[in-house]
């Protein structure tokens, strides 16, 4: 007797569990293993002061300036990925900044420190919207934000984890005559170079090689990302059409400011938490807690924005949220809870925009001009990457605070939340990036 067969409803929650599980957490630690790599800067830096006679000015440039090299090759670097393909491409770049990261052991002067993290930049070009795009061939635009907010919780658990581990590496200082902040980039640049060869030989690159899914579940997933590319608008615009899009470049203004507070902040907090009287063993531990908690919020708030079938709130709710954290976090002087309960606020608030974001352009193009508008949005938004941990670097030198500091990184968020209630209407004055299927519950 044969098996029934089942139903679309089970096909669809069968292929999307499997592109979870299968699929997301892989790029999920590949993030992981890149965030780490962009951050371990931050618990090195003190040590780096030590030894190299580095100001704030030139940690905060040589942090920032990783954002220049990123932005100058994102569009062409995600243009290529559209056309040789995830595998090769996200294999070729997570091997070539492993190197690179590694090689920031070898610092002895300003200068190197510039040009390494400079060329750290050009190397990983194109990842993180390569990442996004490449969602898009497998992600339903209704499950998005969800599962975007699952891959980009590597973001806070990956600074979670890189404070205490950072720590525990640091205090290996002097051993075999290498410092504590070389070991930190010998080390934690292993797992990316592993990961990139483990992309090379296991990331499929559409949805029809993924030998997990049976062939109903590959049919219905094809199928339905299809059926949304035939009703898309964005599928009309070719590449030069999408990156003068007004609404695209009011979304580049919008993340310029989300990742002016995100990384002015991450590349900064072990020392504010330092100059908040936090001592020095405990700085690791005490990152962990504001980004355990931003981890919590993204997942929750992309599960929401899903269930509600609403992108434009959630986000400016959200930046306004961060917004206000920040700007508490620069007037507390002399409390580390306050000052760890106010920075968890801000990133918290920092972190939730980050997935309910990059439902946006994904909802207004498609193929080629995803690639180009999507790399272009993330290539103008960290130039914000620069921007903050210069502005934070700057100011500390010009003030001796930080606390002028931290409201510039707020002041993004507010950017953030009033561009995107300035583009995001469309011509019927409806939030543009909503769903127009029934809501899941409120």
């Amino acid at each position: 007797m044969s098996m029934p067969r089942p139903g679309a409803d089970e096909v669809a929650a069968s292929a999307l569990r499997k592109v979870r599980t299968h699929l997301v957490g892989f790029l999920a630690l590949l993030y992981f293993a890149a965030f780490i790599d962009r951050v371990n800067v931050g618990f090195a830096a003190s040590q780096m002061h030590r030894d190299l006679g580095f100001s704030a000015s030139v940690y905060g440039f040589g942090a920032g300036v990783f954002f220049l090299g990123y932005c100058l090759f994102e569009v062409p670097s995600n243009l290529i990925l559209h056309r040789v393909g995830a595998r090769r491409w996200i294999g070729r770049i997570m091997i070539s900044w492993a190197l690179l990261a590694g090689a920031l052991a070898l610092v002895r002067s300003a200068p190197a420190f510039y040009a390494l993290r400079f060329l750290l930049g050009i190397a990983e070009a194109g990842f993180f919207p390569g990442m996004i795009y490449y969602l898009t061939y497998w992600v339903p635009s209704t499950e998005r934000a969800r599962l975007v907010g699952t891959f980009m919780t590597a973001i806070p658990i990956s600074t979670a984890v890189a404070g205490p581990l950072s720590s525990l590496i640091l205090g290996l200082d002097g051993m075999l005559g290498i410092a504590g902040w070389q070991w930190l980039f010998l080390t934690e640049t292993l797992p990316s170079l592993l990961l990139g060869f483990l992309t090379l030989r296991h990331l499929p690159d559409t949805p029809a090689q993924a030998r997990w899914l049976n062939a109903t579940e590959r049919d219905w997933l094809t199928g339905r990302l299809q059926a949304e590319s035939a009703v898309h608008p964005g599928g009309a615009l070719t590449v030069a059409g999408a990156l003068s899009s007004p609404r695209l470049l009011g979304l580049c203004v919008c993340y310029f400011g989300a990742d002016l507070a995100l990384y002015g902040v991450v590349l900064w907090i072990p020392q504010i938490f330092s100059q908040a009287g936090i001592a020095a063993a405990w700085v690791g531990p005490a990152v962990a807690l504001p980004y355990g908690v931003a981890a919590l919020a993204m997942i929750l708030w992309s599960r929401r924005s899903d269930r509600r079938r609403e992108r434009l709130r959630h986000l400016v709710v959200a930046a306004l949220v961060g917004f206000a954290g920040l700007a508490a976090s620069a007037f507390v002087h002399g409390s580390a809870v306050l000052a760890i309960l106010a920075l968890s606020v801000g990133v918290s608030g920092t972190l939730a925009t980050l997935p309910v974001f990059w439902t946006l352009p994904a909802a207004l193009l498609r193929g080629a001009a995803a690639a180009g508008g999507i790399a272009l949005i993330n290539a103008v938004g960290n130039l914000g990457g620069f921007a903050g941990p210069y502005a934070l670097g700057w100011i500390r030198d010009a003030t001796g605070s930080y606390t002028w500091g931290l409201m510039v990184t707020a002041a993004g968020l507010l950017l953030t939340a009033v561009v995107a209630l300035a583009v995001g209407h469309d011509a019927a004055g409806e939030f543009w990036g909503n769903s127009s299927a029934p809501r899941r519950g409120a």
